[in-house]
C-alpha cells in the first residue's frame, strides 16, 4: 500500500479511493438487484403468481435499489443528501400536479390506445352507449377514432348529428355494438319488410 502511496500523489490517491468506492457502491446495488430477482422468479415458482404481478413489482425494486446506489454515488461525490431529497420531493410533487390535471386527457388516450389494440368495436359498426337500462344513451355509426374522441354519426331517429364521444366512455359504460355488416343487412331487412 505505502509502495501505491509513493507512486501516486496524494491528489490521485483521492481520486483512486473514490472511484473505488464507487465501483463497490455499484457492483453491491447490481448484486442485490440480482439477488432480489432471482428471489422473485422462486417465489414466483414456488406460488402460482400471475406473471403480470411480478414483472412491475421486479421493476419497481429494480429502480428503487439503482436510485438508491445512485444517491450513495452523488453523496461520495460530494453532493449533499439533503439538497438530493429537496430536488427530488419537488420533482415528485410537480410530476403529481401535472399528472392529476391531465388525468382525463392521458385516460382518454391510453383507452384510444386500447380501442386501437382491443378492437371492442372498428370504424363503421354500430355502438351504444348505456347509461341505465331504462335511459338510452348515445347511438351511432363510428366513423372516426382518434387519441381523444370517437365521432359517431347519430342513427336518423335521433336526429343524425355529429357526437364526439370521449374514449374513456367506452370503458365506463356499457357498450351496445353491431358490426357494419349486420347493420348494412338489418336495414334491408327493414327496408324490405316496409315495402
Amino acid at each position: 500500500m505505502e509502495e501505491l502511496r509513493s507512486l501516486l500523489p496524494g491528489q490521485w490517491m483521492d481520486t483512486f479511493w473514490l472511484g473505488l468506492q464507487i465501483l463497490l457502491i455499484l457492483a453491491a446495488a447490481f448484486i442485490l438487484q440480482r439477488i432480489v430477482a432471482r428471489g422473485l422468479s422462486r417465489l414466483g415458482q414456488r406460488y402460482p403468481l400471475p406473471p403480470e404481478l411480478l414483472v412491475p413489482v421486479r421493476g419497481g425494486l429494480r429502480w428503487l435499489i439503482m436510485g438508491s446506489a445512485l444517491l450513495f454515488v452523488l453523496e461520495r461525490m460530494g453532493v449533499s443528501a439533503t439538497v438530493l431529497w429537496t430536488a427530488l420531493s419537488g420533482f415528485v410533487a410537480v410530476a403529481a400536479v401535472a399528472f392529476f390535471a391531465m388525468w382525463s386527457v392521458l385516460s382518454n388516450l391510453l383507452c384510444a390506445v386500447l380501442i386501437f389494440t382491443v378492437g371492442p368495436f372498428r370504424i363503421g359498426d354500430v355502438v351504444e352507449l348505456v347509461d341505465t337500462l331504462d335511459k338510452p344513451g348515445v347511438k351511432g355509426r363510428v366513423i372516426a377514432i382518434n387519441l381523444l374522441f370517437t365521432t359517431l354519426l347519430e342513427v336518423p331517429e335521433a336526429g343524425g348529428a355529429l357526437v364526439q364521444v370521449p374514449n374513456s366512455q367506452f370503458f365506463q359504460k356499457s357498450v351496445r355494438r353491431w358490426r357494419g355488416a349486420e347493420v348494412q343487412a338489418l336495414h334491408k331487412e327493414t327496408a324490405a319488410e316496409a315495402d
